[in-house]
């Protein structure tokens, strides 16, 4: 039902794309207005998961890293049966994480320093797995493609202040004014509801990729609190970026409203106790400890983060 309600509103991003084209022109604007889309839509397809990445400082993790997230990463990814993404660390005291690219072949993770020091082993193991499943749901393209959408909507509305009573027929300064309003607005709340519908998807993927919702359960839980609490500059400097994280970094929300790029934390965490009872979830093999003995995981049932 995730997929079906996903394209029912990517359809209707694009009909409200092409309709603002034909409002400025006619049957030639709503061409324009496609070329447009494809144009920014492909710039986006190669260059945003290098964009995004650039935008939050986020720094390379590689394979033989101390730490073992490369090795939990490759781990978890075997057990969703994807290629391993690349691994970044973004030096950020905020616990967060979120995932960028095209296709599961050019794909990354990238996760805060904040959540590493946070989060427990398994923990961490849920919100990776969270991060795979959007990855391996095409979750990133479909969120870059509506972000585009979204902004090529804002822009076409502001032009329409210009051309939108130009042409016989136009729509008038209070009709032009209306659509510069309303128009973005629209595009805004389809791409939210976009959002908050594949977080859903991802949350019950993820569970199935780590072998135990309540690890991503107790995790969210701790993110929305330390969300919260920490600032992140970086996603204050680039709000639109906010969708990708698992945890909204600007603000919390209580609900699930038509302004919240997230579902509500607590309605998450219900799902994922929800799934746990049916038992649905097989276990799945437990991200293994760095080697060296020496890694952030320390022992079993550590429980006050590991690298604290």
């Amino acid at each position: 039902m995730g997929y079906v309600k996903t394209a029912m509103l990517m359809a209707a991003m694009t009909a409200l794309f092409l309709g603002i084209g034909y409002l400025l022109a006619g049957g030639g604007g709503a061409v324009i207005a496609l070329v447009i889309a494809a144009g920014m839509n492909a710039f986006t397809w190669w260059n945003s998961d290098r964009m995004v990445l650039k935008m939050h400082n986020a720094r390379p993790v590689g394979p033989n890293d101390r730490s073992g997230l490369s090795e939990m990463v490759r781990d978890l990814a075997g057990n969703a049966n994807m290629p391993m993404p690349a691994v970044y660390v973004i030096d950020m005291p905020q616990p967060n994480a979120f995932a960028t690219g095209r296709s599961p072949n050019n794909a990354a993770v990238a996760v805060t320093t904040g959540l590493m020091r946070s989060l427990s082993r398994e923990e961490l193991a849920g919100v990776v797995a969270h991060e795979l499943a959007h990855i391996r749901n095409h979750d990133t393209a479909i969120m870059t493609v509506t972000a585009t959408f979204a902004g090529a909507i804002s822009i076409l509305a502001n032009f329409a202040l210009f051309f939108g009573g130009r042409r016989e027929g136009g729509l008038g300064i209070v009709g032009t004014l209306a659509m510069m309003i309303v128009a973005p607005l629209a595009a805004a709340l389809v791409q939210m509801a976009i959002s908050r519908t594949r977080e859903y998807a991802a949350d019950k993927a993820g569970a199935e990729i780590c072998g135990n919702p309540m690890w991503l359960a107790a995790a969210l839980q701790k993110i929305a609190v330390g969300a919260a609490r920490i600032d992140n500059p970086a996603a204050e400097r680039n709000p639109a970026t906010a969708h990708m994280f698992i945890i909204n970094p600007l603000h919390a929300h209580k609900h699930d409203n038509l302004f919240s790029t997230h579902p509500a934390t607590e309605n998450r965490i219900a799902a994922l106790r929800e799934l746990a009872g049916q038992g649905a979830v097989r276990p799945a093999p437990q991200p293994q400890r760095p080697r060296s003995g020496s890694g952030p995981w320390g022992g079993a049932g550590d429980t006050q983060g590991p690298w604290g």
